[in-house]
């Protein structure tokens, strides 16, 4: 948001708690993004993050299974900081805590802010919370929602009722999407063993059964074998007293804090034992436990009450021959979306999982999200006009939190709030004043970082139609219906990537889930990115020759195909 409103040409000043910039990406360790992971959808500050990512990241971004990108916290921080460099208009202060925050009817006029033991007061024009949990939100005493929400009061297919909400107590200690506190681990050279030396004990004892030992710890490797301990079964997601995380006093918080580190360390002191040494302890941060994240990785905090909301309704496709949600629109027929997402939806809590309404495809040998809109009401609220909310703490509902909080797509709001606070201040009106037409066309055609702002699956970000398909559909959002097959770009032209091989063999689709080339080595999985790829193949008959351009991903196991034809 700040490099976005300062590219914009707002004078910018952007405040952390921490030396760190990052959020979930690098200062709480999920550098395993998942969501947006389709050609289409790599736009933005996203698309340009995972760009700069492979040109510096030597040995490419094909690492795990969890993500179909895969680096260091350092890695994607070094980016992240330069981008911040590189902008005269905006200032960076670290290491900066909020003591207050003044309003005058609607609008804030003053922060209060204590920097190097020095009080110091602010007087913003905008405001941008980019907080995990909406603290400046908070203390701005801006309406919000935390918790759960019965089905009743959006119709929301996975939403529970109102009895089961009063009754169960489930509701009340859970009241939020369970958190983690990544903690890095280190694998040794070498295959390392299949199965456990001993077996976990509480309350991890379950955490290897769906997986198995290589398998859990290859989930979330990134480069030079670090690995990104974020394992959600029986792992070290946090579970207990988490309405702390939003307390007035500073110690629960802090309790909150050391109890979460102490839990994943334990977990990770689990696996070192199980793995008889093959993975150790990793160096990913700074301070005197390196392998500890900076902060946790919240999956949900308070949600803005914003002029619009997005709910799990305006997740799912509208019928079985749509492809995405419903659009959001104005009364005057114009959508206002200003951000796309995919994620599939997916909410951490103890035991089984929870039932989620489906909203995934098979798609180009593996299952993917179909997408869904960010409506720019979702970003400020009818009390304080001049505050625009990023990150988590937007206007979504608890279940719709559950596919709005992945990284990607937490980016590409960001890079639209920075964005409308600028173009607020060029116009010199309030946020929900301007234009959602002015702020989409800036984010199409941002020289740098051009974000899409409408879910068309066949164009991909690097193809020369992509811009005016985007307007195309903005003045006529009935056009997604007709984007046929006919309009995806071949098979042969997506950019090659340094680390990818040519190889050949026999075309094998069990299903669209699960694609295969065998070879004279054997069968290899497949999958893609790239529509063109998917649409070539999708059409080819079982033992079809064919010549691949692709990356390999020993820890997949997959072939991700760049390109691909028929011999």
């Amino acid at each position: 948001a700040a490099v976005q409103a300062a590219r914009a040409g707002a004078s910018t000043l952007l405040l952390t708690p921490a030396g760190w910039l990052g959020g979930m990406l690098s200062a709480a360790g999920v550098s395993a993004p998942d969501g947006s992971e389709l050609s289409c959808w790599q736009t933005g500050f996203w698309g340009a993050l995972l760009r700069d990512l492979e040109r510096s990241v030597a040995d490419g971004l094909d690492h795990n299974w969890v993500s179909c990108f895969g680096f260091r916290p350092s890695q994607a921080e070094a980016i992240l900081q330069r981008w911040v460099a590189e902008e005269t208009r905006l200032s960076w202060w670290s290491d900066v805590e909020l003591l207050d925050v003044q309003r005058e009817v609607d609008r804030i006029v003053s922060l209060t802010v204590e920097r190097r033991e020095e009080a110091i007061r602010l007087a913003p024009t905008v405001v941008i919370d980019g907080s995990d949990l909406g603290d400046l939100m908070a203390a701005a005493e801006a309406p919000f929602r935390f918790g759960w929400e019965a089905d009743t009061l959006w119709s929301e297919p996975s939403a529970p009722s109102s009895e089961r909400l009063d009754q169960e107590p489930f509701f009340q200690e859970q009241p939020i999407q369970s958190p983690t506190w990544v903690v890095m681990g280190q694998l040794r050279e070498g295959p390392g063993p299949d199965r456990p030396a001993v077996s976990p004990e509480p309350p991890f004892q379950c955490c290897l059964e769906p997986c198995g030992l290589r398998r859990t710890l290859t989930y979330g490797r990134l480069p030079g074998g670090l690995v990104m301990l974020n394992w959600p079964l029986n792992g070290n997601d946090w579970h207990q007293g988490l309405e702390r995380c939003i307390s007035n006093d500073r110690a629960e918080r802090q309790d909150l804090a050391e109890a979460m580190q102490a839990h994943s360390l334990r977990f990770l002191h689990t696996l070192r034992t199980c793995s008889e040494g093959w993975l150790e302890a990793g160096r990913a941060f700074p301070g005197q436990d390196p392998c500890l994240a900076l902060m946790p990785y919240w999956r949900e905090g308070r949600r803005l009450v914003g002029c619009d909301v997005v709910t799990e309704n305006d997740l799912l496709p509208i019928g079985p021959d749509q492809s995405h949600g419903p659009l959001p629109m104005d009364d005057s027929g114009h959508c206002t979306s200003i951000a796309v997402g995919n994620y599939a939806n997916d909410h951490h809590y103890p035991g089984d999982d929870w039932p989620l309404a489906p909203k995934s495809i098979p798609w180009g040998g593996r299952w993917t999200g179909t997408p869904f809109c960010i409506p720019y009401g979702a970003l400020f609220g009818a009390s304080v006009s001049n505050l625009l909310m990023a990150d988590k703490a937007i206007s979504v509902s608890h279940m719709a939190n559950g596919a709005t909080r992945l990284q990607p797509l937490i980016i590409n709001i960001g890079q639209a709030a920075g964005m409308a606070a600028a173009l607020s201040l060029k116009h010199q009106c309030l946020p929900p004043e301007l234009p959602v037409k002015e702020l989409q066309t800036a984010l199409l055609n941002d020289p740098i970082a051009p974000a899409a702002v409408m879910p068309i699956w066949t164009i991909p970000f690097w193809h020369n139609s992509w811009r005016s398909a985007q307007h195309e559909a903005l003045r006529d959002p009935t056009i997604l219906q007709n984007i046929s097959t006919k309009t995806v770009p071949a098979s042969s032209e997506a950019p090659v990537e340094q680390s990818a091989n040519q190889l050949e063999g026999a075309f094998l689709a069990n299903s669209e889930s699960d694609w295969q080339l065998q070879t004279s080595q054997g069968p290899q999985s497949l999958m893609t990115l790239e529509p063109g790829v998917r649409n070539l193949l999708s059409q080819c008959e079982n033992g079809t020759r064919i010549s691949l351009v692709a990356v390999e991903n020993r820890w997949g196991p997959w072939l991700r195909i760049l390109r691909a034809e028929i011999i």
